[in-house]
């Protein structure tokens, strides 16, 4: 096999490589072996047809097959050879390739860079922690109230007014026939005035009314309404008040937390308090990786593969033309020309970022074992209920899916060694601190980098992109 340089700029290189006719003709062999074990022709027994014949009779068809074996071998033996490590797949251009000929092809790549990771032992390190008190559980606890609100029956004889409960019997009919259609009737019928809960126009027509009183009440149904029937008819409904109830707060007491499951109102409180201090745990957390992520991209400069700075650019446009095609005032909005540059200086800081904690990550024997993947997976699974199989099969099938689970377990290992390491001061915030997220903690600062020639040395990219 011959190998000649052609171009090698910075992280690029292009190379041709020529083949030889013979090695060619081993893999055209090899795979006639193949085809030989299992093909039938009149007078031989499957695996004792003669190559001649075999060469005759599907040389030519094997060629496209032979083609890709020839260029993945060569290619994995250049890169071998040369020491190289792509960053990317290299683009493979066929110059040249028949039947008894040599196989001429180029391929172009460009190789992860050479760089010198800082020291990180001993790295200055500021721990947020905020401290929970009283009112914050007591916070929470309201806030779970507010969603489990209950009723009581008012006195006297006032209106209904938004936010009340009516019980109430209805019996509706479309207008045009007056079919009274399966759905249009029922007794004692809950319905909190304001909620939505009701086709738009039915809720509004029952405020101002009392206790005892019938209404009619003229609606029409969505075009796009669930029951075919139905759907952009107009109706008649012909509803009796019975009661009128004013919502109320629950009260946190033994009762309510046997209504939520728990023993008593301290089994309660106690379930409230470990989770909010797993939530201020998490933020705290959340504050210190983005410390050591900022002091890891301020201290290392070096030159990027462009097609991995692309990839991920590309990869966030995708995530952001995703979340602006399911909101309706955001899919016709075009970025402007200073937040595509932001966006492709976040690509260039996850790339880096990337780089410098695999070779970390890598350089003190920091590995992901398949027990933990196996819990990423599971964890993954449990937010489809009803779905896990699907979920389950869908990563054994896509090995690439599954390992975009490893690399963030990876990244967390190394910022774990990074802290286990560094000079660690921790800083009493109040909770508003700790949790406000500061839009400019996000987005990466811009500098001039250096430009230095690129040497070839391994640094495999493992790095979760959403934190960097």
């Amino acid at each position: 096999m011959q190998v000649k340089e052609i171009k090698s700029e910075g992280l690029k290189h292009e190379l041709e490589v020529i083949v030889p006719a013979n090695d060619i003709q081993k893999h055209v062999e090899a795979k006639l072996l193949e085809v030989g074990k299992t093909v039938k022709m009149q007078g031989f027994r499957p695996g004792k047809v003669p190559m001649d014949i075999l060469k005759k009779r599907y040389g030519k068809a094997v060629l496209g097959e032979v083609l890709e074996t020839a260029v993945n071998d060569a290619t994995s033996q250049v890169i071998k050879d040369k020491k190289l490590r792509p960053a990317m797949q290299p683009k493979i251009e066929v110059q040249e390739f028949d039947e008894g000929k040599d196989l001429k092809y180029t391929m172009e790549l460009e190789v992860l860079p050479d760089f010198k990771v800082m020291d990180i032992k001993g790295m200055k390190l500021e721990k947020l922690v905020a401290k929970l008190d009283k009112k914050e559980i007591d916070d929470a606890l309201k806030r779970i109230t507010a969603q489990h609100k209950g009723s009581k029956k008012i006195s006297g004889d006032r209106a209904t007014k938004s936010g009340d409960i009516v019980i109430m019997d209805f019996h509706g009919r479309t207008k045009d026939d007056g079919v009274e259609h399966e759905g249009m009737h029922a007794h004692g019928t809950k319905l909190e005035l304001g909620s939505g809960q009701f086709i738009p126009g039915f809720e509004d027509q029952l405020i101002g009314k009392k206790a005892g009183e019938k209404v009619e009440v003229n609606v029409t149904f969505p075009e796009q309404y669930g029951a075919a029937k139905l759907a952009g008819r107009d109706a008649i409904f012909d509803v009796e008040i019975k009661e009128i109830h004013e919502a109320t707060d629950a009260v946190v007491n033994d009762d309510f937390a046997k209504e939520l499951g728990f023993d008593d109102e301290k089994a309660l409180r106690d379930a409230v308090e470990n989770q909010l201090s797993k939530d201020y745990e998490a933020y705290t957390r959340m504050k210190l990786k983005r410390q050591i992520l900022d002091i890891l991209d301020d201290n290392h400069q070096f030159d990027l593969p462009e097609s991995m700075q692309k990839a991920e650019y590309e990869g966030i446009m995708q995530q952001i033309e995703a979340e602006r095609a399911a909101d309706p005032e955001q899919k016709d909005k075009q970025l402007t020309d200073d937040e595509k540059e932001e966006l492709e200086a976040i690509a260039e800081r996850r790339v880096r970022l990337g780089l410098v904690i695999a070779d970390i990550g890598q350089a003190n024997g920091v590995t992901v074992a398949n027990n933990e993947l196996q819990g990423a997976v599971i964890s993954e699974a449990q937010k489809y209920p009803g779905q896990e199989r699907m979920v389950f099969e869908y990563y054994q099938k896509n090995p690439q899916a599954l390992e975009g689970l490893r690399a963030p377990l990876f990244e967390e290992k190394v910022v774990d060694l990074i802290v286990e390491g560094a000079t660690v001061t921790e800083k009493s915030v109040s909770i508003e601190e700790l949790t406000k997220e500061d839009d400019e903690e996000f987005k990466p600062k811009k500098k001039a980098v250096k430009k230095t020639p690129a040497k070839k040395a391994p640094a495999k990219k493992a790095a979760k992109k959403d934190d960097k």
